[in-house]
């Protein structure tokens, strides 16, 4: 392995959603850093299988009464 040309990996804490934590390798911050995480496996939908839909301003009844028509015969 060349010298001098990798990053510093380090011991960091990582601070998941629910609270918990953990220690980790890493290149992030200095060594000792916290590392909070806004989504992780066990809030983020793509992992837990539950979505919400938040209808911001009526933009999906908005978008459901623009395409209503479309694939119906007449």
């Amino acid at each position: 392995m060349k010298s001098g040309i990798h990053p510093d990996y380090h011991e960091i804490n990582v601070i998941m959603t629910d609270g918990t934590e953990y220690k980790t390798r890493s290149c992030y911050g200095q060594p000792g850093a916290t590392l909070r995480l806004d989504v992780d496996p066990k809030s983020h939908p793509a992992w837990t299988g539950v979505q919400r839909m938040l209808d911001t301003g009526g933009q999906v009844a908005k978008f459901n009464k623009r395409f209503a028509g479309i694939g119906t015969r007449k």
